[in-house]
């Protein structure tokens, strides 16, 4: 008979044993999960930053549709050859222009260069022209110059009624136009060139102070910053209210969102917390594109329930939690987003996902310019099937734990339904990549102005930025159409007739042919 003593001691070696061999298993999986981790950290630090792969289907079957880079690749060998490789080239008949930087509208000076003496060296007789020829062609920059502009009110009477002391003299007066803003030296074309260069070319206030000092007006830039906030409120406030109320009619719109900074802030937080750029982008089927920018201190679903108070229809965004949940709303998830997440697997399960992805993407290309009726119906017999045997993959696949396929995997189940939405409208979008490329203003902006100081400055931002984006989207010159508008809607009443402003919408016939890019050059 066994030793009870021995028995117990058995038994707790055998504990002992389970314990560590569970431990040991939990300390592997760990160790696989920080090893994954790590190879991810390594690839975001060290690795390439395109999004674009080489399409493959599940089966391991190329696509037909994309050229091979193994073939366009370099190749890389011990020793460069010095051998030089003379092509032969035939060129078309078809006549070329000497100079096709040149856009049509620019002025021409034309500069004739004649021989110094018109006299034959041989018998001393005149010279007579026999041709010309275009030596050559340059571009002339001409400065910006400043003027001061003083505008005089002019007062007439009558000699005739003067002369009667029964009656007061007549007298006319000359009125000048509404100042942009009163009692201040900034006149339409000043204001114009301040808002167009910050917000389309990304030039920071500071640096137009000198610029402007450079022409001969002294300056700062609070005085500037203080110009953007006043006209920004008093005339491009009523455009940008009557152009949101034009896409809250919509039944589609993109919207994105980026971080900003403020350092003067209402809710008492540190200047250091992050302040957001909301961006709505409506879709070109329904009509001019209208691309709206609004800054809030908070991420929160509030803000786009009090945005989007009017709106019905579907929103297209990525898979950030503050769209669910808002009531007359249905929403389509971004592939693109999706993509990105089965991008970063390093594995062959990650690789099969993302083929699944490439081969949405590769009908999207195939289907691209169809009306949306017809790509609705080639979505559903080609996209559709693609997509079945996706989330049915997914679904059997037993991926578990808290490693990048299991979080990819999540994260695409739980979007299932939104990420099909595109199959049911063809007016609607793959991807919510139109939202991302309309935001990048803001971001490159950002880098540039870095923070606004307060969120006057800020709301400031979000309405110049949305005029400047919806502009260029309707082919409109964005200083002609910011000169136009400082020129007349002062001395409009905009606020007691709000139709009037229908007719300076940038897609408005008035203001394309006054300010279309065309007409500008």
């Amino acid at each position: 008979m066994n030793n009870p003593s021995q028995d117990k001691l058995i038994r707790l070696l055998e504990e002992q044993l389970a314990f560590t061999k569970e431990q040991n298993k939990q300390l592997t999986n760990q160790i696989d999960v920080l090893t994954e981790q790590v190879r991810q950290l390594t690839k975001m630090i060290y690795g390439s930053r395109s999004e674009k792969s080489k399409y493959q289907a599940p089966d391991g079957q190329c696509s037909l549709f994309d050229d091979d880079s193994s073939f366009s690749e370099p190749e890389h060998t011990g020793y460069e050859s010095t051998e030089t490789i003379t092509y032969s080239v035939t060129r078309s008949k078809k006549k070329k222009k000497r100079n096709d930087s040149f856009k049509e509208g620019v002025m021409v000076e034309e500069i004739h260069h004649h021989p110094s003496d018109l006299t034959c060296v041989c018998c001393q007789s005149e010279l007579h022209e026999i041709g010309s020829t275009l030596a050559r062609e340059e571009a002339k920059f001409i400065p910006a110059k400043l003027i001061r502009v003083q505008h005089f009110e002019h007062a007439y009477e009558c000699k005739h009624c003067k002369k009667d002391t029964e009656r007061a003299a007549f007298i006319a007066k000359g009125k000048a136009p509404v100042a942009v803003i009163p009692r201040s030296i900034a006149s339409p074309e000043l204001l114009a060139k301040i808002v167009s260069d910050k917000f389309s070319l990304y030039l920071p206030l500071y640096r137009q102070v000198n610029e402007l000092k450079r022409m001969g007006l002294e300056t700062n830039d609070r005085n500037l910053s203080n110009w953007v906030i006043r006209v920004a409120d008093d005339w491009l406030r009523p455009i940008y209210e009557e152009m949101k109320n034009v896409l809250s009619a919509k039944t589609l719109l993109h919207i994105d969102e980026t971080t900003a900074q403020v350092l003067n802030r209402s809710d008492g937080k540190k200047a250091q917390s992050n302040a957001y750029n909301w961006v709505f982008r409506t879709v070109p089927t329904e009509g001019p594109v209208i691309i709206l920018f609004h800054h809030a201190l908070t991420r929160s679903r509030e803000v786009l329930k009090e945005y989007l108070m009017d709106f019905q229809g579907t929103v297209i965004c990525d898979g950030y939690s503050a769209y669910d949940k808002l009531s007359n709303i249905q929403f389509a998830n971004c592939w693109s987003h999706v993509r990105r997440y089965w991008l970063k697997v390093e594995s062959a399960n990650g690789r099969k996902g993302l083929a699944y992805c490439n081969q949405l993407y590769e009908l999207e290309r195939r289907f691209k310019g169809l009306p949306p009726k017809q790509r609705q119906k080639m979505r559903w017999k080609y996209a559709r099937k693609i997509i079945r045997k996706f989330f049915k993959w997914l679904e059997k696949s037993p991926f578990y734990g808290k490693n990048a396929l299991a979080t990819t995997t999540e994260y695409t189940l739980n979007r299932k339904h939104a990420l099909k939405a595109f199959l049911y409208n063809g007016q609607i979008e793959i991807d919510n990549n139109p939202a991302e490329n309309a935001i990048r203003p803001s971001v490159v902006g950002r880098k540039n102005w870095l923070f606004s100081v307060s969120e006057a400055g800020a709301r400031a931002n979000a309405i110049c930025l949305s005029l400047v984006e919806t502009a260029k989207a309707n082919g409109i010159d964005f200083y002609q159409y910011l000169v136009k508008l400082f020129t007349d809607l002062p001395n409009l009443s905009i606020h007691q007739q709000p139709e009037l402003l229908k007719d300076y919408m940038p897609w408005s016939e008035k203001i394309q042919v006054a300010c279309g890019k065309n007409l500008a050059a």
